[in-house]
């Protein structure tokens, strides 16, 4: 209870002086609605069933990509790792791709494929492979050589031994790799939806403010916010998780 008392301080300062800004009418509603006027919005948007509406199908283009992404990474990083002398072949095509911002692409894209959902799932794998990839490539090199002799002494198979040792051994990488990618991946199809689409919550926000709407703004932000923070606690129990299996602190 301490702990989560701890962690509220700064927001709840936070919230405090959002509300005396206003108290003190140093910006108008217009620009700036009080916590309560916010509040009174996100209420309304939950009950018609607006918010919930935008946050499905933000959070189902996510989760079409995101995991499109990690299979893609999986395979890729898994080849990486285990034939590493084939990376000649790939490296500078992926690396040009690493360094090219992935909402630069949605241009193109929607000349290619028009405002529908392939551009946006296309921009989500794009923002979210990297980060699984070399963190699945990293997971699978970093075995303990000493776990996978003793694995050929009981007479495990290859198979076998990336099966239950190797794979075991990088599933704390592959989470972390997972958890940065998520964060990337929600980046991106906000960034996505405030451009080229039609719905979700990128739309909502931007559609909020050619209404002028600030409250509506701020209800879009703190949604974001609060979904990412619960799926990054997620990742986070996953991640001691497999820490505490490997015996890791």
């Amino acid at each position: 209870m301490r702990e989560i008392f701890k962690k509220s301080i700064l927001i709840l300062a936070i919230f405090a002086i959002w509300q005396v800004v206003c108290e003190l009418e140093i910006f108008t509603p217009y620009i700036l609605p009080s916590p309560a006027a916010t509040l009174k919005t996100m209420y309304g948007m939950s009950l018609s069933g607006e918010l919930a509406t935008h946050t499905i199908i933000s959070f189902k283009r996510i989760f079409v990509g995101y995991a499109l992404s990690f299979a893609l990474a999986l395979v890729l990083g898994g080849i990486a790792a285990l034939l590493p002398k084939i990376s000649v072949y790939y490296e500078w095509i992926l690396e040009f791709f690493r360094n090219i911002p992935p909402l630069s692409l949605i241009a193109i894209l929607v000349l290619w494929f028009g405002i529908n959902e392939t551009p946006k799932i296309i921009i989500i794998i794009l923002a979210s492979f990297f980060p699984m990839f070399l963190s699945i490539q990293k997971g699978l090199t970093s075995c303990d050589i000493k776990l996978i002799e003793v694995g050929k002494i009981f007479g495990f198979s290859k198979f076998e031994i990336f099966y239950k040792i190797i794979l075991k051994s990088a599933l704390k990488d592959i989470f972390v790799g997972m958890r940065i990618g998520f964060g990337y991946a929600m980046r991106a199809i906000i960034g996505a939806e405030m451009i080229a689409a039609s719905s979700g919550l990128g739309y909502l926000i931007l559609d909020a403010e050619e209404l002028s709407r600030a409250d509506r703004i701020f209800v879009g932000i703190f949604t974001i916010g609060v979904c990412g923070v619960l799926i990054d606690r997620l990742f986070l129990l996953l991640i001691a998780k497999f820490s505490l299996l490997r015996g890791e602190k």
